[in-house]
Order: C-alpha cells, then structure tokens, then sequence
C-alpha cells in the first residue's frame, strides 16, 4: 500500500490515524512537529503527507512553504488535517497550496476513504 507520514504534535491523535490507517495496509511514519516532518519527507519521500496546522516548533502552513520551495519534496500531496474548521479555513489552506483538507476531530468511519482518494490522485 502507501507509504504516509503524519505530521502532528499530539500523540492521541498520532495513535487514532496510525490505528486507521495501518488496518487498511499503510505504512505509516510518523512526525511530531514540523520540522522533523520536514526531514522525514525528504529522507522518505512518501505518498502522502498529513499535516496538522498548529504545532510547535514549525506549523503546518510554514512547513508547506518549506517542503514546496524545496525541488526534492514541491511535487509531494499534502494534506492538511486540522481544527480550523472556521468558515473560509478550508478555502485559505487549499489556496496556500495544500492538496486537500480535513478537518479534526476525524471522522473514522470517513476518514479511510478520504485517504483513498487522497492517494488515487497521485499521478
């Protein structure tokens, strides 16, 4: 199956979609702020990236500028996963360059099938 890293900072929420995801058959790597995602895209270069927004050391917004400026990692899916749920968040992130966006707390029973789609759009 894929290979994804997650990037997020709590690690509840690290357990839940590692959970989900390695039952569907992903392998999942796993970054607790952003700039050892930053480091992990580039040493892994998975399938896709899920990157929460608000983390310590590095954000999510500043860590995507990071990973499209650089030519080893600007062709990588990223996937922001966050809380701002606020109407026009989705709107900005997208805009900023995210491949998609889904919003916390995850739906699980949706959750596998946004990834799915996720992943189909890879070209």
């Amino acid at each position: 199956m894929a290979k994804i890293l997650l990037v997020e900072d709590n690690a509840d929420n690290r357990l839940l979609v590692k959970d989900i995801l390695s039952h569907k058959g992903h392998d999942i790597l796993e970054a607790p702020d952003g700039m050892t995602g930053i480091r992990m895209a580039e040493e892994n270069m998975p399938d896709l990236v899920l990157i929460d927004i608000q983390m310590p050391v590095l954000d999510g917004e500043k860590a995507l500028g990071l990973l499209k400026s650089n030519p080893r990692t600007k062709h990588l899916q990223i996937i922001a996963v966050t809380s701002f749920a606020m109407k026009g968040d989705q709107e900005r992130l997208l805009k900023m360059g995210f491949a998609g966006y889904i919003a916390k707390p995850i739906n699980t029973r949706e959750f596998p099938s946004q990834i799915e789609d996720f992943l189909s759009r890879k070209t």
